[in-house]
């Protein structure tokens, strides 16, 4: 299970060596409040785009990630001996002010790493519901076992998307806890955990910085980690509403939620929508002093975002990107128009360039799946049953903006909005009017897609619910620098009620996140997963470190509330020939037909329900070099590979396990 102690070393290394980095970066770059909050965002962004081609020409090891490593420390010294940006206006920078903000965002980043570790019970072992979406730990292990380029661990059957066992995902932040986990030698599921730490860190502090500068309040800080902590008003109006029910009339929650929610659950997008927001502070500074450092930040932490998630860092930003344009080019000086465009085209080829394997990746991900578009027009649905199904389709428009924002977002969406159209009005300095004006760019475009646009490529609707991440954060910002520093008294106090507010009546719905996060769903099968580390250790003693596995993608089932394999995904560090459906979706280049096809075989097999060359087909066809087989299954009583000849049994530990290997 993963150790608490190694979670922390990944995350105050990671910290240590990004956050040092970025400083060194940003503070040639932005005023000194920005490039003390962007710092690890920048630091992460700039490291981890710049390392992955050079580890994969170089080779994935140990001595080379600490060889860059300190060749990034060594280059960030003397950049020390360079003069910083001009500050800017003088803002409350009193070090006491900003000590209890970062310790603040240290204990907030808290609450998402604690919800991904191991909870112990008397009955066994058992886990919190957002596991689930770090399933692709198995990635990180894979990395680290058997390095870049990554192989797909899910999957490995030779498909349309190119060689057997490629992966197409956006990994870069994946890639960054291997990076931690490959040196530190801990286990990717405690990289993950002290990634997921970082993550957090460095997007609050990215909010806090954005509200500090703007408000040149320091006190601004601490409202931001208010304001990141607050959740949905669902919980709080179930109260009110005592015997009624709010299902009949909305939709139940399907993941589009703030800053506390997807924190936990999708970390790689969040750190995604920070590069992005972190891209539009280096362009309206860039406007202002062009110059090639601005050019080569920017193409690294652009090419990041869009590693590390395609939603974010590719749809939103690219869309936002086109849109602010136009603002970005009014706010230079003609004579440095050309040069300044210039630069811009080179960090936008600079970024296509670093990104175009994923970029590959994902063109060849939609057309192996055969799908009509990968993206569509579909306007979110917020409306339940209670509504006929043609009214609530346009209902549903309305609802959106009037319904379904102010309840997921009640502490920062009208106040954000409030604030941020208060600042477009004012006589605020250049960069401050351009930043909003970018930023609000930003934020409408996430708004808008997830209004409109569908990603079908798995059941959810990914693009909507992660495309809000930019605008969630930036309404934060916002909210908490309006609410101190408005122009007007009165606007203050509307934007100070509405953020302070909404903090107090979403605090039940706050409540019952961390709650569950930290207790987790107790599980039946809690006594067999505190028992599987056990199981897949005598697994790898018979698997080579590129040796594929086949277990029922069904075991330890109610571990989650979906039916993932998790024991394998946490624990196997070995790659499966099929880890079931739900891994499959994000990461096999399959149509949904066809891996429908080999879920159901896969869970036949191991039901003791085969069918005539099913067994041979794992070996022959999917390559399982390792079949593992559990007390569980029904195909421990009738078990199809004793009688087989395609695959002979090397351990057997009563009502423990059977593993067999593939007869060559």
């Amino acid at each position: 299970m993963a150790s608490p102690i190694n979670a922390v070393l990944c995350a105050l290394v990671g910290a240590a060596l990004w956050t040092a980095l970025g400083c060194a970066i940003a503070r040639h770059l932005l005023p000194r409040v920005l490039a003390l909050g962007a710092a690890p965002v920048i630091g992460w962004a700039v490291f981890s785009a710049a390392c992955l081609p050079i580890l994969n020409l170089i080779g994935f090891s140990a001595l080379a990630v600490i060889g860059l490593a300190a060749l990034g420390l060594v280059l960030a010294g003397i950049s020390l001996r360079w003069p910083p940006a001009p500050s800017g206006p003088p803002t409350d920078l009193n070090p006491w002010w900003l000590a209890a903000a970062a310790v603040a965002a240290a204990i907030l980043a808290l609450l998402p790493a604690l919800a991904l570790l191991p909870k112990y019970s008397e009955a066994g072992v058992h886990l919190a519901a957002p596991i689930f979406d770090h399933s692709k730990i198995a990635i990180i292990d894979a990395m680290t076992r058997q390095g870049l380029p990554p192989i797909n661990p899910v999957f490995g059957e030779d498909d349309a998307a190119g060689s057997a066992g490629h992966l197409v995902y956006y990994y870069l932040w994946h890639f960054s806890a291997a990076a931690l986990a490959l040196p530190l030698h801990v286990r990717g599921w405690e990289a993950d955990i002290g990634l997921t730490w970082f993550t957090a860190f460095a997007s609050v502090t990215l909010m806090m910085a954005l509200a500090v500068w703007l408000s040149r309040r320091a006190g601004a800080a601490l409202l931001v980690v208010a304001l990141a902590a607050s959740a949905s008003l669902r919980e709080a109006l179930s109260v009110f509403a005592g015997n009624y029910e709010l299902d009949p009339f909305l939709r139940r929650p399907n993941g589009f939620a703030g800053w506390l929610f997807q924190s936990t659950w999708v970390p790689q997008h969040l750190i995604a929508a920070s590069g992005a927001i972190a891209s539009m502070l280096l362009l309206v500074h860039y406007a202002q002093r062009p110059k090639v450092g601005y050019v080569l930040t920017l193409a690294l932490v652009v090419a990041a975002s869009f590693e590390s998630s395609a939603f974010v860092g590719g749809v939103t930003f690219a869309i936002a990107a086109l849109a602010s344009a136009p603002l970005l080019l009014s706010a230079i000086e003609t004579k440095r128009r050309v040069n300044a465009v210039a630069g811009l085209a080179l960090a936008g080829a600079l970024a296509l360039g670093i990104a175009a394997p994923f970029i590959h990746d994902q063109f060849a991900l939609v057309a192996a799946r055969g799908s009509a578009g990968a993206i569509g027009i579909h306007p979110f649905e917020v409306l339940g049953e209670m509504f006929p199904q043609p009214l609530r389709r346009i209902l549903d428009l309305p609802a959106y903006w009037l319904i379904l924002l102010p309840l997921e977002f009640p502490a920062s969406f009208i106040a954000g909005a409030i604030a941020l159209v208060a600042i477009l009005g004012t006589r605020a300095s250049i960069p401050e009017r351009a930043a909003a004006k970018l930023l609000g760019v930003l934020a409408a475009a996430g708004l808008l897609i997830s209004w409109l646009l569908v990603s079908r490529l798995g059941d959810n609707n990914d693009l909507a619910l992660r495309a809000i991440l930019p605008a969630a954060m930036i309404l934060i910002a916002f909210a908490a620098a309006g609410a101190l520093a408005a122009s007007r008294r009165r606007l203050r106090a509307a934007i100070a009620a509405f953020a302070i507010g909404g903090v107090v009546l979403s605090m039940p719905d706050t409540a019952a996140m961390i709650y569950a996060d930290w207790r987790g769903n107790a599980a039946t099968d809690e006594a067999a997963f505190a028992q599987a580390p056990q199981l897949w250790a005598a697994v790898r003693r018979h698997a080579p470190a590129g040796a594929r596995v086949a277990n029922n993608p069904l075991f330890l089932r109610d571990l989650t509330p979906w039916p993932a394999n998790m024991s394998w995904a946490l624990l196997a560090d070995r790659s499966s020939c099929f880890a079931g459906r739900e891994l499959a979706i994000p990461f096999a280049a399959l149509s949904p037909e066809r891996r429908a096809a080999i879920n159901d075989q896969f869970i036949r097999v191991f039901a003791s329900q085969a069918m005539p060359g099913d067994v041979g087909e794992f070996a022959t066809k999917y390559g399982c070099d390792i079949v593992v087989v559990v007390p569980q299954d029904g195909a421990w009583a009738n078990d199809p590979f004793a009688a087989s000849t395609d695959y002979r049994l090397v351990e057997s530990r009563d009502d423990r396990w059977r593993i067999y290997v593939r007869a060559n």
